[in-house]
């Protein structure tokens, strides 16, 4: 009896009313049944933490190219609108022979050429066959051979121009390249308007052999009756220009440009050093220091490269230069 008198004696108004002890100290209360289920419907509910990530760039989310000299990411679409030139460094990147002549010309009539097939006359096998050479060429690149010619207009002018395309077999000039440049000169010398090449090649393509090697005389000879008729040759060295190419067509214009630091010889740096037996400096085969030589007229931006051989053509041409005008 005695513990029960001794503990806390309890008490509580009704079955709601918080239980309370009756001392001097402040009254502790104890929430009941339904406060507690109000305090859990409105308790702090914790959200889903995001982790903020930045924005993807153009470069993640579009077709892109890595540019050979600063090795930075562009985008194909900003590339196109450039003219293919690197915007944070100003490098020229290489251009495929279609995508040259459809930025040349302002208006294409037509192709020429179209009709010449590559043959296989040697049998020709290195660590594939010629004509499995030739087909993954095609299918790498969509043409049919390493030039690609077209007439049409740049400005007033009616013109014919042909371009290398580097990526097909290292541009390298067979029998049906040959074909190709002699019936542009022909068509430019029945039509009596301007040619212009735009050369990128390795030289003359060593499948075909000695009908390689001929193409140079066949193209020095279709350039000299454009000589003699005076009508205006021009050529523009990209990079690179090697070998037969350079020792035939390229090096026989009326006019020679040259697109920024694009390498231009004949037989290779390390080729030279070998038969020379000498250490030759890096910029001996640079676009600029064959200007300082005489050998290339003038180096051109590629942004101003139309506008220069209009302007050269019409002052060639004779014909009113619209853009004076």
């Amino acid at each position: 009896m005695s513990k029960l008198v001794n503990k806390p004696f309890m008490m509580a108004n009704n079955m709601t009313d918080t239980i309370t002890k009756p001392d001097n100290n402040t009254a502790k209360a104890v929430p009941n049944s339904n406060t507690d289920r109000q305090s859990w419907f409105n308790r702090p509910i914790p959200g889903i933490k995001q982790h903020l990530t930045a924005p993807l760039s153009a470069v993640e989310t579009e077709p892109s190219t890595k540019c050979s000299n600063c090795h930075s990411m562009i985008t194909n679409t900003a590339l196109i609108f450039n003219c293919y030139v690197c915007p944070h460094c100003d490098h020229h990147l290489p251009m495929s022979a279609r995508e040259r002549l459809n930025w040349l010309l302002d208006q294409v009539d037509g192709e020429t050429g179209q009709e010449f097939t590559a043959k296989d006359p040697l049998s020709f096998v290195d660590s594939k066959p010629y004509p499995a050479r030739m087909s993954e060429a095609q299918e790498k690149t969509g043409e049919s051979e390493a030039l690609v010619a077209m007439y049409g207009k740049l400005r007033n002018l009616d013109i014919v121009a042909c371009a290398f395309d580097f990526r097909f077999m290292g541009g390298s000039m067979g029998s049906v390249v040959g074909d190709r440049f002699v019936q542009a000169a022909e068509k430019a010398l029945e039509q009596k308007v301007p040619l212009v090449c735009f050369a990128a090649s390795g030289g003359a393509r060593m499948q075909e052999g000695l009908l390689s090697l001929m193409q140079m005389a066949r193209t020095a000879a279709a350039i000299e009756r454009l000589r003699i008729a005076g009508i205006p040759y021009i050529v523009v060295l990209t990079n690179p220009v090697y070998g037969g190419v350079t020792a035939s067509l390229a090096m026989l214009g009326d006019i020679h440009l040259a697109e920024p630091k694009a390498m231009i010889g004949f037989a290779g740096k390390r080729v030279i050093e070998q038969t020379v037996r000498e250490t030759l400096e890096e910029p001996f085969q640079r676009a600029e220091f064959l200007l300082e030589h005489g050998v290339v007229d003038e180096v051109v931006h590629r942004h101003q490269l139309i506008d220069t051989i209009y302007r050269l053509l019409a002052k060639l041409c004779r014909v009113p230069n619209v853009d004076a005008q």
